[in-house]
């Protein structure tokens, strides 16, 4: 029987990867291509669409050469996107604007006008989600209030999983059900459009995508998809997931208990939930797993890897000209000199909020903070507090997650930071679990590849899928010493954040950056 294989497609934030994988869950070969964003004001932040689907185009052709497998053997193809990214087309399916990122916050005003139209709470009910800046509506609202002719000229608004799809080929412009409630008018029980929502903020239906289950078919390769993409034409394309969703399923999660972490640009929490739980705080997004009849308590980081590439760039600069020398990556070189600081950098504490506060604060105004610099503290010490403060960050999210009545008995690990044995072992010691990474590192490339099996009716179920195709490669179990301080470290960690957001302080510098940045 001649070999079949499957392709994945993962769309970041920061660059897409593509990988041709065989049905064992083996990487054949890659390719990864990056793009940029723009930020015209504080707090705005744009990227170009189609130079993003350009560039995901040319990885999974240079994937499909590279991987040696005929086109027609590799049976589908689906799809890891980066979520909550505002696309405005025209009738034609033409961008009218740039598309507005996930990271951007500036539908500020527009949150207060949600809340006063829906009560907080009853649009947590609704939905699963608490008002944020993050989520679709508030752009859309600020696009319409801010940006009259744009509105006028909206036949579609879609995210970049809807709108890569339907440049492969796809029959319509589809959004998975987990991507889907990144609108922020989803109904995560009935997996459709809230028609109340819907109704009360004049949101047309037919310029929203269709939502369709994860798996499920959107059609085939398009000749011009395939000329695109090097896959053949006619290939199967699956509907896919959100990026953290996809991650979650390529790390297995499928059972309570598991968790996943994922630092990437941005940084997530995934817990898998058996019913459309509502946290009774309002605090934890709830959302669809990619297996239908099954749901995710998710917390989001709105910068996390971001910010220790911001670190490696802006300060780190003598371990960067030290690696090029030696032709190291600057990562391990930086990861070594943090190693040989003592745990708590000395009592330095970082807050890594370069791009707003997440899950559990959503805090469009928190900015990073350094706290407790003294002439103690070297570069050692700071390299060590930007990994420690993105850590602590995830175990704030985690202990939503767990008031939340999710249990946690292990956590796996996506994401770059993962080829740091350093920084696993920190997260270990810091979670206080059980933590382990994958053999796949690219869980959401290989979760879409999943989706895309089943899709082509490789796989029976998404659970056939995960037992054939996700393997663990290395576990760490928490020091009880570190854990027992990184505790107290914690609590200092949170007393830093609850005294600028609550003395005003945040708030102040944020209403500064505006005026003048």
């Amino acid at each position: 029987m001649e070999q079949t294989y499957l392709a994945g497609i993962d769309i970041g934030t920061s660059g897409a990867k593509a990988i041709v994988f065989d049905r064992g869950g083996t990487p054949l070969a890659s390719s990864y291509h990056e793009y940029g964003s723009t930020y015209p004001r504080p707090n705005w932040v744009e990227q170009d669409a189609d130079q993003i689907v350009e560039s995901a185009m040319t990885s999974m052709r240079e994937a499909v050469v590279r991987s040696g497998a005929a086109p027609d053997r590799i049976v589908s193809i689906s799809l890891s996107a980066q979520r909550c990214c505002g696309i405005f087309l025209d009738e034609n399916g033409r961008l009218i604007r740039p598309m507005i990122s996930w990271q951007d916050n500036r539908p500020v005003e527009e949150i207060a006008d949600i809340a006063r139209i829906v009560p907080e709470g009853e649009y947590y009910r609704k939905t699963g989600f608490p008002n944020s800046t993050t989520w679709l509506l508030g752009k859309m609202l600020w696009v319409r209030k801010h940006e009259p002719e744009t509105w006028k000229r909206t036949a579609r608004i879609v995210q970049m999983h809807d709108y890569f799809l339907r440049a492969l080929g796809a029959e319509e412009y589809f959004v998975d059900f987990n991507d889907a409630g990144f609108f922020g008018f989803f109904d995560s029980r009935t997996c459709d459009w809230d028609p109340e929502l819907l109704s009360a903020f004049d949101i047309p239906r037919n310029i929203l995508p269709i939502p369709r289950a994860s798996g499920s078919s959107a059609g085939t390769v398009s000749a011009r998809g395939a000329e695109r993409s090097g896959l053949a034409a006619g290939t199967r394309i699956a509907i896919g997931a959100g990026d953290q969703c996809a991650g979650s399923l390529g790390a297995g999660v499928v059972r309570r208990g598991t968790l996943s972490i994922s630092m990437g640009t941005a940084g997530a929490v995934t817990a898998l939930l058996d019913s459309p739980y509502r946290d009774p705080n309002g605090r934890i997004m709830i959302t669809n797993h990619s297996e239908r009849g099954k749901w995710l308590l998710e917390g989001y980081q709105a910068a996390a890897a971001s910010v220790f590439r911001w670190f490696k760039e802006e300060i780190a600069g003598v371990e960067t000209a030290e690696a090029a020398r030696l032709g190291r990556d600057p990562y391990d070189l930086i990861g070594e000199r943090a190693a040989g600081a003592p745990p708590g950098a000395k009592g330095l504490v970082f807050l890594p909020y370069l791009a707003a506060a997440g899950t559990p604060r959503y805090n469009p105004d928190a900015r990073g903070t350094l706290f407790g610099l003294t002439f103690a503290h070297d570069r050692a010490c700071l390299a060590r507090a930007f990994m420690e403060g993105i850590t602590l960050d995830m175990q704030d999210m985690i202990r939503a997650i767990k008031a939340a009545g999710a249990g946690v008995d292990t956590v796996r690990l996506l994401g770059g930071p993962t080829k740091s044995v350093f920084w696993n072992q920190m997260q270990a010691d810091i979670y206080g679990a059980t933590v382990q990474t994958l053999k796949i590192g690219d869980a959401t490339v290989l979760g879409a590849a999943i989706l895309g099996g089943l899709g082509a009716g490789i796989f029976s179920s998404v659970d056939e899928g995960t037992r054939e195709m996700v393997r663990v490669d290395r576990t760490f179990e928490p020091d009880a010493g570190r854990s027992a301080y990184y505790r107290e470290l914690y609590e200092v960690w949170l007393s830093a954040y609850e005294g600028l957001a609550g003395s005003g302080a945040f708030g102040k510098i944020a209403e500064i950056q505006k005026k003048h940045g």
